[in-house]
């Protein structure tokens, strides 16, 4: 019941932030790079300071010769600074990569990336010389075939290493949400569990989840988004998709029945979303507006 009461809790709170303008829902959009090659596709938060924060994202790119990763820094009202980093020469290209989230405990910024095809890229990041280096290439446990994968979330619960996935689904075909245990000296991911899942909105050439977050609690964030085509128009929301707990080695989800839109946004194509704790975060979430390029927008900032 603790879970629950957290749930509704957090649900209560984010939709009063639905009360916010649209004239200043419209101020927090910030443009980070124009163009298809740089939409943003997932990302994870690498450092927040005082008036700063750094963020590593990701582009879906597919071929030789354009661009994988960028560090994205927000300073202040700023428009966001952005730095391409160059993928190792001794790693071979990842192919439409579509999340990536930090991973907890550590104490340097390790990060996993995972692309549409279930594999998963173990990356150390050397923030003072703004590079990479890749330290593991593994794969997601039993791929259904078909699948397309958008999002991948570590968070430790319980002293459990929880890693959430997901194919994104389209339209009339659901988004399935899996879960399980990873053990992080072995790469072994073992999956627990798995649900279906269709957001109300948006309606149409809607992919029900294109990408996901978990925070401390549990609490399983979701972005959905209308892909038409490269000119849109696009739509988004932010939905709380439900709750895991963990017990022992068994992992719980309680699915929210009613899915409600913490945020709707029009003309945007959101595919990331980042959880950033304290005074000045919030959550964040950034596009891939295709040919439109790429922006970042802060919920709740002022």
């Amino acid at each position: 019941m603790g879970r629950f009461l957290k749930l509704l809790l957090t649900i209560t709170i984010l939709v009063s932030l639905l009360l916010v303008s649209q004239q200043v829902f419209a101020q927090q959009w910030r443009p980070v790079r124009g163009g298809i090659l740089f939409g943003i596709s997932g990302m994870a938060m690498i450092q927040q300071q005082k008036n700063s924060l750094d963020l590593l994202i990701v582009h879906d790119n597919k071929e030789k010769d354009q661009g994988r990763l960028a560090i994205v820094t927000i300073k202040g009202k700023n428009q966001p600074q952005y730095l391409p980093l160059q993928w190792p020469n001794n790693t071979d290209l990842p192919r439409d990569l579509e999340g990536i989230t930090s991973v907890p405990g550590s104490y340097n910024p390790f990060f996993m990336a995972l692309s549409s095809s279930g594999k998963i890229y173990h990356i150390k990041l050397d923030n003072s010389q703004k590079n990479i280096s890749v330290l593991k290439i593994f794969n997601l446990p039993n791929i259904p075939d078909r699948s397309n994968f958008e999002g991948f979330a570590l968070q430790e619960i319980d002293a459990k290493l929880l890693a959430v996935w997901a194919h994104r689904g389209e339209s009339e075909e659901a988004a399935i949400i899996y879960w399980g245990i990873l053990n992080p000296a072995t790469y072994q991911i073992t999956k627990t569990g798995s649900v279906n899942l269709k957001v109300p909105w948006p309606t149409s050439n809607v992919r029900h989840i294109s990408d996901l977050k978990i925070d401390g609690a549990g609490i399983l964030f979701i972005t959905s988004a209308t892909d038409p085509g490269n000119d849109g128009p696009f739509e988004s929301a932010v939905y709380v998709a439900g709750a895991f707990e963990v017990s022992g080695n068994a992992i719980g989800f309680r699915q929210n029945p009613e899915l409600v839109p913490l945020y709707r946004y029009d003309y945007h194509k959101i595919e990331a979303i980042e959880l950033v704790p304290g005074a000045g975060g919030g959550v964040i979430v950034g596009t891939d507006d295709e040919n439109m390029g790429s922006s970042l927008y802060i919920g709740g900032s002022g």
